[in-house]
């Protein structure tokens, strides 16, 4: 994967983050010509993903260290895999393990789950989506890993789709209201309106938006707004929904389905980073 400045100064700040004005165990330990190796040891069923952030980590730490991939984010991995292996200067490959770590961990935890979730609907035409419920200051990461997982993005942050929800229809009076006001500013963003019940739902399906989210309906409303809506504009279903229920929310006949837990609830997979000395001979 290409590493984006926005994704180059994520790493940049972890690192600062950690390293501080130095490391006082690493750098007094090890000599600076004492080589070591490593590799990254998977110990969970998981969807692997965050490979090339943490080659971009070791790169900042010191771009001599050798990471290698030995699997592409994305991938399904098992117990007992390897997917990168890494080798250098000892002091460097140990400033960067828990960085590196943290964020492999992470977004493989995010994209396993996007990738269950999603498997979840399968044999039907519902996508599952991510929120804005992410890591304050890893969205990227973290929207990066739902679609390593085979899921799918909302909007990224407040300024690439207008989300009219149920405070902003309470502050402006009212959902035509709102959506008079965001066309009034001249606003060319897709539009998309939170109702709550099937009589907002067709007041909103008379304002030509471009979706509609159905939050917290019961399976029974959720039908009848598949039928009512027929196709005109994409339904979202929203609030509270499980791996247990998300297949019946799927068979609806909804669009798409967004669930907060796939950022908000993340497991970590756990894979670790196991150390070993270089071959004798490879010091320098």
């Amino acid at each position: 994967m290409g590493i984006s400045p926005e994704i180059n100064a994520i790493v940049a700040n972890a690192l600062r983050e950690d390293l501080g004005s130095g490391d006082v165990t690493s750098v007094p330990i090890i000599p600076a010509n004492r080589r070591l190796q490593g590799a990254f040891l998977v110990k969970a069923s998981g969807i692997v993903a965050g490979l090339g952030v943490v080659a971009e980590v070791f790169r900042q730490v010191d771009a001599a260290i050798s990471f290698t991939p030995l699997a592409a984010d994305g991938d399904a991995i098992q117990p007992g895999d390897v997917v990168a292996t890494v080798a250098g200067a000892g002091p460097g490959i140990l400033i960067a393990e828990r960085t590196a770590l943290n964020f492999l961990q992470r977004m493989s935890g995010i994209a396993t789950m996007a990738h269950i979730y999603q498997a979840a609907v399968a044999g039907t035409s519902a996508r599952i989506l991510d929120t804005r419920k992410t890591a304050p200051g890893l969205r990227p990461l973290d929207k990066l890993a739902v679609r390593l997982g085979g899921a799918h993005n909302h909007r990224t942050g407040l300024y690439d789709m207008v989300l009219i929800k149920d405070n902003h229809i309470e502050a402006a009076g009212g959902i035509g209201a709102a959506v008079a006001r965001v066309r009034a500013a001249s606003i060319s963003l897709p539009i998309e309106i939170e109702v709550t019940n099937l009589a907002q739902l067709d007041e909103a399906l008379a304002l030509g938006v471009d979706r509609i989210m159905l939050d917290n309906m019961s399976l029974d409303q959720m039908r009848a707004a598949v039928e009512r809506t027929a196709g005109r504009v994409e339904l979202e279903a929203s609030g509270g929904i499980t791996l247990d229920t998300i297949a019946d929310v799927a068979a609806t006949g909804v669009d798409c389905i967004s669930v907060g837990a796939l950022t908000h609830s993340v497991q970590a997979l756990d894979i670790s980073l196991e150390i070993t000395l270089a071959p004798a001979g490879e010091e320098n």
